[in-house]
């Protein structure tokens, strides 16, 4: 496989960037750059603690839900009162302030991340003994009240889509999935501010622009004026897209919170997303998000495309097709590559940059949802394929389990000891095959 660290130091390099992050009962995404506790973060970090210590991988999840809202929305950022120097911080969001709906503490954001927790959840009840289990068991009614606010305040009108108000609700911030949409907002009066991340990255060609920051802000005051509620963000917001790759972690999450609980009300919501998802198939195969105010999809080839590969059934045509695409030359196999894994945009496609965050590098925790479907899917070969390819690219001295990487280079990028990319890597390495 050629690594240039060993399966065991790897390992042992992964648990000390977990051991530095870790805040107790809950694990901060980075050293620096991400202070506080980031919701679909602690889904991926409990997934690569569960093989290694389940009682710390349930608190993960067991304080991140302590933040959840009345509404059974699961908050985007949960912030530390210890991490002061961050923007924009819970003054800015003001959601307990705004909305009863919200807790008065943890402070939190208003806005919401792709649902994987549940994947986290069955990944726990697996490797638990029975007190872990209970543990897993007290947690399902906050997991399926989280699971019942997508399924109706997200999709109101019932398509199974889910609707995203923000790119930061995405997890995928600047990516050219949002080039068009951003090209429509007009951006009013917004209080001034000054940006963190910047402080922490030595190329800020690696971050968003300052222009798609003024629009993030400006969304943020716009969803602050709604004060978070669901219904008058559906009216008016400007910003509202039907999400593809949100609605089919949410489907499979679905599947996995089904098995745990029982629940016929969840396993029909995940029916519904994964129906609306297949309906959404571009004729290339890709899944394409739809731009609720424009009225037409977003033409664009980023790893959202392939969120299709992450239904729980799909038919042996579309299996074989999604299979040929991720391992194709817009994807893992593109021309240059260093590892062939999948990058998050398609090189040569429009608004694709190499180095530029959600633009073109190479994100682990992507190509471990590409992974685990390809194996729920039976497609045991490739993904083997692919954990060994991303296996490689982590292995090497200089990665330091980056936010992400360049894909021609493998030049380490953004933050640095970023937790999921161990987490993903200690779930690669505990994987039987």
């Amino acid at each position: 496989m050629g690594w240039r660290l060993s399966a065991e130091r790897l390992r042992d390099a992964a648990l000390a960037v977990l051991h530095t992050n870790d805040l107790g009962d809950w694990t901060r995404p980075a050293p620096r750059l991400y202070p506080h506790q980031w919701s679909w973060d602690s889904a991926f970090i409990a997934i690569g603690l569960a093989s290694v210590d389940a009682d710390r991988a349930l608190r993960e999840l067991e304080s991140l839900f302590r933040a959840q809202w009345e509404d059974g929305r699961l908050p985007h950022i949960v912030f530390n009162p210890q991490a002061v120097d961050y923007f924009p911080g819970p003054e800015r969001w003001a959601t307990a302030e705004l909305t009863s709906a919200a807790p008065r503490s943890p402070r939190t954001s208003g806005l919401v991340q792709p649902p994987a927790h549940a994947l986290a959840l069955e990944r726990i009840w697996q490797v638990g003994g029975s007190a872990i289990r209970r543990r897993v068991e007290s947690l399902l009614p906050a997991a399926i009240a989280w699971h019942r606010y997508l399924a109706t305040a997200r999709d109101p009108e019932g398509s199974g889509l889910l609707s995203i108000y923000h790119p930061w609700e995405s997890g995928t911030d600047n990516s050219p999935r949002w080039d068009e949409p951003f090209s429509r907002l007009e951006v009013g009066n917004s209080p001034a501010y000054s940006r963190h991340d910047l402080k922490h990255v030595a190329d800020p060609a690696q971050r968003p622009t300052q222009a798609e920051y003024d629009r993030y802000l400006w969304l943020v005051e716009l969803l602050k004026e709604a004060r978070y509620d669901d219904a008058a963000v559906h009216r008016s917001h400007p910003f509202l897209i039907k999400d593809m790759l949100m609605t089919a972690i949410y489907a499979s999450a679905c599947e996995a919170l089904a098995r745990l609980s029982g629940s016929s009300d969840v396993a029909a919501w995940g029916k519904r997303s994964a129906e609306g998802v297949l309906r959404s198939l571009s004729s290339d195969g890709l899944a394409l998000d739809f731009d609720v105010r424009a009225g037409k999809p977003v033409e664009v080839k980023t790893c959202a495309g392939l969120a299709s590969l992450l239904l729980p059934d799909l038919s042996r045509e579309q299996l074989q097709r999604m299979c040929e695409i991720v391992f194709g030359p817009s994807f893992a196999g593109a021309e240059g590559f260093t590892c062939k894994v999948v990058p998050s945009t398609a090189p040569g496609s429009p608004g694709f940059d190499s180095r530029s965050y959600w633009r073109g590098p190479i994100w682990p925790h992507m190509n471990w949802l590409v992974w685990r479907a390809l194996r729920l899917h039976g497609e045991h070969a490739s993904a083997r394929s692919l954990r060994e390819a991303n296996l490689a690219l982590l292995a090497r001295p200089e990665a330091r389990f980056a936010e992400y990487f360049e894909p021609f280079t493998a030049e380490p990028l953004g933050s640095l000891d970023q937790s999921w990319t161990a987490a993903v890597a200690l779930d690669w390495l505990a994987a039987a095959d």
